[in-house]
């Protein structure tokens, strides 16, 4: 028992921890992950998932990757679908049968698996996986259309690469009774078109129970998850295998129902499918048998380099053939291909009833399968950043910020950050108030920034920073409240934020965004230095000029407003947080106009002073 939960929290540990490693080195979180699980699994004992859980591990891994890819299918929205030129229908249509026909050809001839096996294996390797795509798409930045094509194509290629699997074994073992291909499938889709209706009939009974009071607001989350779960097993129990297309089902049809719902329960949902992608890919990778690794044979590497530069890229070429998809986009989603847990389980699980079949070959499947992981994993991890750079399919070279409410202060705020070589927007409902933004050369968004359809005409992943600068300051609030989790908390800042929250009067903390200014001024205070002719400063910080040299020579009354580090990050003054200038940054204040000159907002000064 302690043994266990030992275990379990060092499974947390590692998982959480390779994934912050990677947020702070930029490495492919999936690489550092799996190298966690098997520097504590294989190579030190620490952690070995089938002696602590047992029979246990099989299912809880099932129900996790059933979890993941429900959240998965919540992020899958029709309109996204749209963006994506029918790239993702070909990919199902003709991508899964000819990867199939083509992994089965690369089975035998170059893995050299007998017939029975190769088309089974190569049943299972049509998938990618969320497990894998998700965390790899999030660190990098990769533009929107390839960066939807690989999401979705992740999840929803996950359970029909498991019922090729099924549809294979099925037919091998009916085969001997007289069973025939078609009667196979015909049974194995019926289970399938059953399944899919489990599926989308839980996602209707959520969507009419929630919006009418039925499950107050604390269950809702657990309510959700209950059913997730229970439509897997359901799933599971009328056809083995089916309980994944289910539930992913269940969570694209609950995604575009529209449910307000869901924007309370999607922070917790995330982060769930954070902790559960950790701990499924350390007990993958401590799971790891190096006695079943001493079965690798030279042609199995042949087979690995078929995989990766011949099966996939075909498949992928041929199916979005005569498409709409830009050449250097189809290169880029050709290339990246990475295999996850459901990849190795399924492999697993069909290694042991191949072998009770009589089929040769069936021990070797585990071998194969963790190393086209690893492969997968390694090569599309480490040069995804690299080769969408190359093909010129990236997002902005460097994020900017994004402004909500066009005002004159927003307005010589965004120039300024436009002659530092910022990225910037400006964001407001007024076509008439965004007229001296686009006079000044400005990118501009036209509409209402918390519409839902917002998401589709404007990426937020451009933005490292959001400011909310109307000249409301609860509307303000409503904003960084609602883009908190999508930039971040430390990362969505207002003006008027810093009210007193002993003041019944004033929202809380949590429901503001970070107070720009370490006096947190409000739109009026803005409004009366605006008046006065106030104006933005830049001093250059220097080993030999420091931020206090900078300090001492601004005028008393000058307010430092946010700080530009030499790696492209910017962080604002707040009232509870000040960040410190290091040599190489540039800093920028807000104070009044020296001898009264309208031009200070020009000046800058490199090492010396403030010009």
């Amino acid at each position: 028992m302690e043994q266990q939960a030992l275990v379990i929290a060092l499974i947390g540990a590692l998982g959480i921890g390779a994934q912050w490693v990677a947020w702070r080195t930029g490495w492919p979180a999936i690489a550092l992950m799996l190298a966690a699980g098997v520097i504590a699994g294989p190579i030190a004992g620490v952690i070995v998932p089938e002696q602590t859980f047992g029979s246990l591990l099989e299912p809880m891994i099932s129900i996790a990757v059933a979890l993941i890819l429900f959240e998965g299918g919540l992020s899958l929205n029709f309109r996204e679908l749209r963006k994506t030129e029918g790239a993702v229908t070909r990919l199902m249509v003709i991508g899964i049968p000819l990867g199939w026909v083509l992994g089965t050809l690369a089975c035998y001839y170059v893995a050299g698996l007998v017939w029975p096996v190769a088309i089974l294996f190569a049943g299972i390797l049509v998938v990618t996986g969320p497990t894998v795509v998700i965390p790899l798409l999030r660190q990098s930045n990769v533009a929107s259309r390839p960066r939807a094509i690989l999401k979705w194509e992740a999840i929803v290629n996950d359970p029909f690469g498991a019922l090729c699997a099924v549809i294979t074994y099925e037919y091998l073992r009916r085969v001997d009774d007289g069973g025939t291909l078609l009667s196979v499938v015909s049974a194995l889709l019926g289970a399938a078109v059953v399944s899919g209706l489990i599926g989308y009939g839980m996602a209707r009974a959520i969507a009419w129970a929630f919006p009418r009071g039925h499950v107050p607001e604390y269950l809702k989350a657990p309510v959700l998850l209950v059913a997730v779960i229970g439509t897997f097993v359901l799933s599971n129990l009328i056809q083995q295998e089916t309980g994944l297309l289910a539930v992913t089902v269940m969570g694209v049809a609950v995604a575009n129902m529209r449910l307000d719902s869901l924007r309370d329960i999607h922070p917790f949902k995330e982060n769930v499918t954070v902790l559960l992608i950790s701990g499924v890919f350390v007990l993958l990778s401590a799971s790891l048998d190096f006695a079943a690794l001493r079965l690798f044979e030279w042609r199995f590497a042949a087979f690995l380099f078929a995989l990766l530069f011949l099966v996939r890229p075909a498949t992928v070429l041929i199916a979005l053939a005569f498409s709409k998809i830009p050449w250097n986009e189809r290169l880029l989603i050709a290339w990246i291909a990475p295999r996850g847990v459901v990849a190795v389980a399924i492999s697993g699980l069909f290694a042991l009833r191949l072998n009770q079949l009589g089929y040769g070959n069936g021990e070797i499947l585990v071998t194969l399968s963790f190393a086209v992981v690893v492969a997968t994993i390694v090569a599309h991890g480490f040069s995804i950043r690299h080769v969408a750079r190359w093909l010129k399919v990236t997002g902005a070279t460097q994020k900017g910020l994004l402004i909500v409410g066009s005002t004159s202060w927003s307005v010589s705020l965004a120039r300024q950050l436009q002659s530092l070589g910022l990225p910037v927007m400006i964001a407001d409902t007024s076509w008439q108030r965004l007229s001296a933004a686009r006079q000044a050369g400005i990118e501009t968004f036209h509409g209402e920034i918390l519409a839902e359809t917002t998401d589709e005409r404007l990426d937020l992943t451009q933005f490292q920073v959001l400011a909310a600068t109307t000249e409301n300051e609860a509307y303000n609030a409503l904003v960084c409240n609602e883009f908190a989790h999508k930039v971040g908390r430390d990362s969505v800042y207002q003006l008027g934020g810093s009210g007193d929250d002993e003041d019944r009067r004033s929202l809380p903390e949590a429901l503001r965004g970070r107070a720009m200014f370490t006096a947190g001024h409000g739109v009026e205070d803005i409004s009366r230095r605006e008046a006065a002719g106030w104006a933005f400063r830049r001093t250059r910080i220097s080993e030999q000029f420091n931020f206090e040299d900078a300090r001492s020579l601004l005028p008393d009354e000058a307010d430092m407003l946010f700080v530009l580090h030499k790696d492209g990050r910017i962080r604002f003054f707040t009232h509870a947080a000040r960040p410190t200038p290091q040599s190489g940054d540039i800093m920028v204040s807000y104070g009044p106009s020296r001898h009264g000159d309208p031009e200070a907002n020009r000046s800058i000064a490199v090492g010396e002073g403030i010009a």
